[in-house]
């Protein structure tokens, strides 16, 4: 790693991460963002890592994580947060993200975590990766699940499973928004499911991104 950015808001974090990261590389070149048009403002530069903090006060960061997929495919993305929940890691992982690394891990996990990252081995917390291996071992795909659904309905999963809500599929879609739920309702009762965390999986699964 050569070139770092970290992206959170409040200082202290800030600069607690980026000694997480010279602990990890050495010596590496870091730029700072607290909001997320300063962090789109370096998105000029080229990083090896960026390090993203969900919760901004000006945005969410998979705004900034989906901006850089899209122009930086090579640079590797890692969620560091204290959000924990399914629907926001599935967010996450389905919007690109390379990582999720919860912030009350001890320095010395999230270090470790860092460093592999060079070996190809995603940075995911211990507990992270637990509930990701529980979520496959108990939630099998559906046989033939992508041919199953319509081609509006493939295209409704891609965008709910990035975390967007029925009035944005529906603006995006230029459709109504009773419409959306009904698409949503066809496309858990043809894969067996309950909610859009298992919606999230099932479009990251299926490899759906928005442009599919």
């Amino acid at each position: 790693m050569k070139r770092v950015l970290i992206v959170e808001d409040i200082t202290e974090t800030r600069d607690w991460l980026s000694d997480l990261v010279r602990g990890a590389f050495g010596a590496v070149e870091i730029d700072t963002a607290g909001l997320l048009r300063q962090a789109r403002g370096f998105l000029r530069n080229d990083y090896d890592l960026a390090l993203i903090d969900l919760g901004l006060p000006d945005g969410s960061g998979l705004d900034l994580l989906r901006a850089i997929r899209d122009d930086h495919r090579d640079t590797l993305c890692v969620v560091t947060t204290v959000m924990g929940d399914d629907a926001t890691v599935v967010a996450a992982l389905s919007a690109g993200a390379d990582g999720y690394l919860l912030k009350e891990n001890p320095a010395a996990v999230l270090t470790r975590q860092l460093q592999q990252i060079g070996d190809g081995v995603p940075a995911l917390s211990p507990s992270i990766a637990r509930r990701i291996m529980e979520h496959f071992r108990y939630t099998g795909p559906a046989a033939g699940e992508d041919q199953d659904l319509t081609d509006r309905e493939t295209e409704v999963l891609a965008l709910i499973g990035r975390g967007l809500r029925n009035a944005e599929v529906a603006r995006d879609l230029g459709i109504a928004e009773t419409t959306v739920a009904g698409y949503i309702k066809a496309v858990y009762r043809k894969l067996g499911i309950s909610s859009r965390a298992e919606a999230a999986w099932h479009a990251a699964r299926m490899g759906l991104r928005r442009d599919d």
